[in-house]
């Protein structure tokens, strides 16, 4: 066979050279849990039996510190989407849609789409309204993606069946569960995961890298799992979280969610205990079908060239500051979240990050990794340097908020703001109308003793500080003069 000509020549390497591009893109197995507490084995909960989270995070890196800008499922699902944070969207509560506010936002799939990967959705990754919506498109933003799959499985047939603690409230919001008849496949989350698993065989064979969110709707209440998980968790090793009895004395009324009025919503010991176990079950539910998923990707041969992210919307309440629950709080259980993420390549797998990060970073990590330009307005910024090296210096600091409806407690609705440095955790309500809460994590990691309400020279000092990167970070403005949060 003789030469090629050189101009062919040319040509044959810039083809080979971008078949090897398109081949080396990797895929992306985006995967969300509704309402999941960090209350995961290897986030150090002794109780959660959680093998598979737990492998996961010991291939990638598990974020300790991960904290989300809202916490709440509509909010925060279209703030990680966008990159943006609630006060850009103007999204604070569960019936306003981003695209509201800014109808041509470049979503993170969208993003991946546009730049040749196929991207879709199987189950909650935006907002729904559970279990109402299951088995519909619930709030979703159809620019998003290419193709959306809607499971509904017999948990939707059984809600007859579900206990119900608080009658005189609807499942979705009430402590409420169920200890299923029936296999992993039958619920709607087992289909979830079938159906992710079957997704990734056909993308497998076309062979084109893909953007796959997969969204789990438990542990959301009710909660409902197979009764073999209920199994898992015996009721006489239930325990409600400690706290001090005048824990309350010092928080402002409006730090508590205007829908867990009361202590424990009024519920006795053993209710409370059988809500534990409800949650717990799910939880382990939920881990399996994340493990069904894991084994399917190493099967298919698509590990190495996969990069996953695991997420909840938000942390939860389970009992803490003597009986909150759920959602809808600035305290540390709600604002920090589960946060795992393994890139195929990344030097830090295997290693646990305990740098300040937030779910907007989210956004601008993925594209990073993936070598796309994301829009330039994000608010967050990449956590690559952090998969490379866990340990690298980050001075991160993170904003929650939460808006509070007016009720019988609020004259009219109130804004609450949290930040969080490496070791404080400053909140304000109203801008400090409605009160100010200052906690010293070095000595009170469970947020037992509000220092705003007797401050000395140095809580003064830190509230102040505090107080203006709060205003300054919460508007996109760069601080006037360098700041280091590792200070405080």
């Amino acid at each position: 066979m003789g030469k090629l000509p050189c101009w062919l020549l040319g040509v044959c390497l810039t083809c080979a050279s971008l078949q090897g591009a398109a081949v080396s893109r990797p895929s992306v197995l985006f995967i969300a849990v509704d309402d999941l507490a960090p209350a995961l084995r290897c986030y150090g909960d002794l109780v959660a039996k959680t093998p598979h989270i737990d492998r996961l995070a010991a291939s990638g890196v598990r974020f300790d510190r991960a904290y989300n800008q809202l916490p709440l499922c509509n909010p925060t699902r279209a703030s990680v989407m966008t990159g943006l944070r609630p006060d850009t969207i103007k999204v604070y509560d569960l019936d306003r849609h981003f695209r509201d506010e800014l109808p041509n936002a470049v979503t993170l799939s969208q993003t991946f789409m546009r730049n040749g990967w196929w991207a879709g959705r199987v189950g909650k990754i935006y907002h729904y309204n559970v279990p109402a919506s299951i088995g519909t498109d619930g709030f979703d933003d159809p620019p998003s993606w290419q193709q959306t799959v809607n499971p509904k499985g017999r948990d939707k047939a059984d809600e007859h069946l579900i206990f119900n603690a608080e009658p005189h409230r609807k499942i979705s919001g009430a402590l409420s569960w169920l200890a299923a008849e029936g296999g992993d496949e039958e619920q709607t989350d087992g289909m979830i995961a079938t159906e992710s698993i079957k997704l990734m065989r056909e993308l497998k064979r076309k062979g084109k890298p893909f953007f796959l969110a997969t969204g789990f709707f438990r542990p959301h209440t009710p909660y409902v799992a197979p009764k073999k998980y209920f199994d898992m968790y015996p009721l006489s090793e239930m325990r409600l979280p400690y706290a001090p009895k005048e824990d309350r004395s010092d928080i402002p009324t409006a730090a508590f969610a205007h829908n867990c009025p009361v202590p424990h919503y009024g519920l006795d010991q053993l209710t409370l205990r059988k809500a534990l176990q409800a949650y717990y079950a799910t939880v382990s539910f939920i881990d399996a079908q994340i493990g069904r998923m894991m084994s399917a990707l190493k099967q298919l041969d698509l590990e190495k060239n996969t990069i996953v992210v695991l997420w909840s919307d938000h942390g939860y309440h389970l009992g803490e500051h003597n009986g909150i629950w759920q959602k809808r709080t600035l305290f540390e259980q709600c604002a920090r979240t589960p946060l795992i993420i393994r890139a195929p390549g990344s030097r830090g797998n295997g290693t646990a990050c305990k740098r300040i990060v937030e779910f907007v970073d989210i956004y601008p990590t993925l594209t990073d990794l993936a070598g796309l330009t994301p829009p330039g307005n994000l608010a967050g910024r990449s956590l690559k340097p952090l998969l490379n090296d866990p340990l690298a210096e980050w001075n991160g600091t993170a904003i929650t908020q939460v808006l509070r409806p007016a009720d019988k407690r609020l004259a009219k609705p109130v804004m609450g703001r949290s930040i969080r440095t490496n070791r404080w955790r400053y909140s304000d309500w109203a801008e400090g109308k409605a009160g100010i809460e200052l906690y010293d994590h070095a000595s009170d990691p469970m947020e037992f003793h509000n220092l705003a309400l007797a401050p000395d020279d140095q809580s003064r000092q830190v509230m102040e500080k505090l107080r203006t990167m709060l205003a300054r970070k919460a508007s996109g403005k760069a601080p006037q003069t360098p700041f280091n949060p590792k200070r405080l």
